[in-house]
């Protein structure tokens, strides 16, 4: 049997620009999936930043797959997510993004795939730029090569240091369900109890960007006075999986003037999230 490789000639090639046109009514149904009542969402005023991964979600898909084998498929699993916000997403806007695969680090446990995205307004304005790092669990690509998605790891040196903030957020028995039409992220872990213990999970489990967006609304409440137009990065390596009904803790420690590192826990006591950075402009 051929062992999988990596398509190397794909490595740092742009897709083909892709459009969304951002409906009020999706916005704000983002907010409500993410259990966030911050009145900007709520109204439809702004579109809560983590929704940005919503305009891309099914574009970033063909370009992984054109580097990585489909044969890899059923062996991922999200590793970090990286976002970078230059403007808020507002309804009505009309997006357009385009993603690339930039590089890949080959671990003994697996490989991990670097994807840069990149979105901006019709007017070719910037809005945000997004790293997804994808690990590929039990594959050995033997090399690393190209690009890879920018570090952000947490400063030991913190861990001597007292909380600036701590935020605790349930997450509901039908939170993933919520989740999932709000997306558009129809994985099945998340929403079938059979398959996600086909796959060796405990059971159905949260979405990594669900509870990427509790960390957002956690920073932006401590850090931000609760404005998230504020939020200039929000940077998650994901750890362990969260489970429905369980209680998730966001503890933020101030590293510098606009810089907070963070991580999760479950009620569960375990790291759901580590290596959490956010950035906060004036």
């Amino acid at each position: 049997m051929t062992e999988p490789k990596m398509n190397t000639e794909s490595l740092g090639v742009w897709s083909d620009p892709f459009t969304f046109d951002v409906e009020r009514d999706r916005t704000i149904a983002y907010a409500e999936a993410t259990n966030d009542p911050n009145p900007v969402y709520l109204d439809g005023t702004l579109a809560p930043p983590v929704f940005a991964i919503v305009p891309v979600f099914e574009g970033m898909i063909p370009p992984l797959f054109k580097v990585v084998p489909d044969s890899l498929i059923p062996f991922v699993v999200h590793g970090e997510q990286d976002m970078v916000f230059h403007r808020p997403i507002v309804p009505g806007m009309k997006l357009v993004s385009r993603a690339q695969v930039t590089g890949f680090a080959s671990k003994s446990s697996g490989t991990t795939v670097s994807l840069k995205l990149e979105t901006r307004a019709d007017d070719g304005d910037l809005v945000n730029e997004q790293w997804m790092v994808s690990f590929f669990r039990g594959f050995q690509a033997g090399e690393t090569v190209g690009e890879l998605a920018p570090a952000h790891g947490f400063p030991d040196a913190l861990r001597d240091d007292t909380p600036f903030a701590e935020v605790t957020q349930h997450v509901d028995d039908d939170q993933t369900y919520r989740y999932a039409e709000a997306s558009g992220d129809p994985m099945p872990i998340h929403t079938d109890d059979a398959f996600a213990r086909s796959a060796g999970l405990p059971g159905i489990i949260a979405h990594g960007l669900c509870t990427m967006a509790f960390t957002s609304r956690a920073v932006i409440e401590s850090a931000a006075a609760g404005d998230p137009s504020r939020l200039r990065r929000l940077a998650v390596r994901f750890s362990r999986p969260v489970l429905p009904g369980q209680d998730v803790t966001t503890r933020i420690w101030r590293e510098s003037a606009g810089a907070y590192a963070f991580e999760c826990t479950s009620s569960a006591g375990d790291v759901v999230i580590k290596d959490g950075r956010a950035e906060i402009g004036d």
